[in-house]
C-alpha cells in the first residue's frame, strides 16, 4: 500500500475527515420527495407572494372603470396583458381585481385561523392537563358553541352587526375554536400519563412549566396540520359569507364576493366567476395536498416514509400492492 509522505520531514499525510451525515433529512428535503405537496407548496408560496406584493402595483388598476372595455372575454391578446383575465361588467381588470382579493380573502382567513389555534390551543391544553370540573366545563362550553351550525351562526351574528372585516373574522374564530379545544384537550389528557411529564411533576416543576416544556411542543404538530386543513374552511366560509352579501362589502373585494357579483352574467360572462371561484379552488387543495404531507412529516411513528430513497419507497409500494 502506497503512503504519502511529506518531504521535509517524511511523515505521513493525515487523512482528511469525511463528512458525516447525521440524522434524517431535513424537512425542505422530504417536502422536495412529495411532488404533489411541493407543488401545493408553490401554489401557496405564490398566493400569499401576490397576497403581499400584488395590491401595490395593480391596486389602482383594480378600481379603474372603462366602459369600452366591459365583459371582455379573457386570453384575448389584442385587449393588452392587463385585461389578459378579461375584464367586468364595468370594464375593470379581472386580473388586478384577483391580486387585490387575494389579499383580503387572505387578511380573513390566517387571523380567524390564528385567532383560533392560540385560543382553542392554550384553552384545550390546559382543560385536558388539570382534568376535572375545568375540563368539564370547558367541554360543555365547546358543546354549546358546536351545537349551532358554523354558518348559520355567522349569518345570525353579520346580520346583527355590520358585516366588517374585523366582525367576519371574530365570528368564524369563535365557530372553529372548539375544534381546537377537543383535539388538545385529547392529546393533553393522553400525555397527562406518560412517564416524562410524571417525571417532571415529581421533581416539583410547577403544572403551568409542564405545560409549556412538555405538553405543547409533543401537540403543536397535530395543532398545525388541523390549521392547515382549517385554513380552507376558513377561506370557504368566507367566500359562502360574501356570496351570500353579508360578508366583504364593496368597494373592497374577496373572491367570493366576485363569484357572487358575476352569478347574475354566467350565460354573457362565465369568467366573471368561474375565475375568482378557480381560485378558491386551486388554495384549497393546494392546501390540503401540504396539509397530507406536513401529518405525515410532523409524526415520528410515519416519518420514515417520508426519508426513504425513491428505489425503497417504490419497494414498499409493490410490497403492500401484493399484501392486499
Amino acid at each position: 500500500m502506497t503512503q504519502t509522505l511529506n518531504a521535509p520531514t517524511g511523515q505521513q499525510r493525515a487523512p482528511k475527515p469525511s463528512k458525516v451525515r447525521l440524522g434524517g433529512p431535513s424537512m425542505f428535503r422530504m417536502l422536495l420527495r412529495d411532488k404533489f405537496a411541493t407543488i401545493g407548496a408553490l401554489i401557496l408560496a405564490v398566493v400569499i407572494l401576490v397576497a403581499l406584493i400584488g395590491p401595490t402595483l395593480m391596486g389602482e388598476l383594480a378600481t379603474k372603470q372603462n366602459l369600452m372595455f366591459m365583459n371582455k372575454a379573457p386570453f384575448d391578446p389584442a385587449n393588452g396583458w392587463a385585461y389578459i383575465l378579461g375584464s367586468d361588467s364595468l370594464g375593470r381588470s379581472m386580473l388586478a381585481r384577483l391580486i387585490v382579493a387575494t389579499r383580503t380573502t387572505l387578511m380573513v382567513a390566517v387571523p380567524a385561523v390564528l385567532v383560533a389555534l392560540l385560543v382553542g390551543s392554550l384553552w384545550g391544553v390546559w382543560a385536558g392537563y388539570h382534568r376535572g370540573r375545568r375540563e368539564n366545563i370547558s367541554m360543555r362550553i365547546a358543546d354549546i358553541i358546536m351545537s349551532f351550525p358554523s354558518l348559520l351562526l355567522a349569518v345570525v351574528v353579520l346580520y346583527v352587526f355590520s358585516p366588517s372585516v374585523a366582525n367576519i373574522v371574530l365570528i368564524l374564530a369563535l365557530t372553529r375554536i372548539p375544534i381546537y379545544m377537543r383535539t388538545a384537550r385529547a392529546e393533553s389528557a393522553e400525555l397527562q400519563s406518560r412517564t416524562f411529564v410524571d417525571a417532571a411533576r415529581t421533581f416539583g416543576t410547577k403544572p403551568n412549566s409542564i405545560i409549556a416544556m412538555h405538553v405543547i411542543p409533543v401537540v403543536t404538530p397535530t395543532l398545525l396540520t388541523l390549521a392547515t386543513l382549517e385554513f380552507c374552511y376558513v377561506m370557504l366560509a368566507e367566500s359562502s359569507l360574501s356570496f351570500l352579501g353579508i360578508g366583504i362589502q364593496p368597494p373592497d373585494v374577496s373572491w367570493g364576493l366576485m363569484v357572487a357579483q358575476g352569478r347574475q352574467y354566467l350565460q354573457t360572462a362565465w369568467w366573471l366567476s368561474i375565475l375568482p371561484g378557480a381560485a378558491i379552488v386551486i388554495t384549497a387543495i393546494a392546501a390540503n395536498l401540504l396539509a397530507a404531507w406536513l401529518r405525515i412529516a410532523t409524526d415520528p411513528a410515519q416519518r420514515w416514509r417520508l426519508t426513504l430513497e425513491k428505489p425503497a419507497r417504490k419497494a414498499l409500494k409493490s410490497l403492500s400492492k401484493e399484501a392486499k
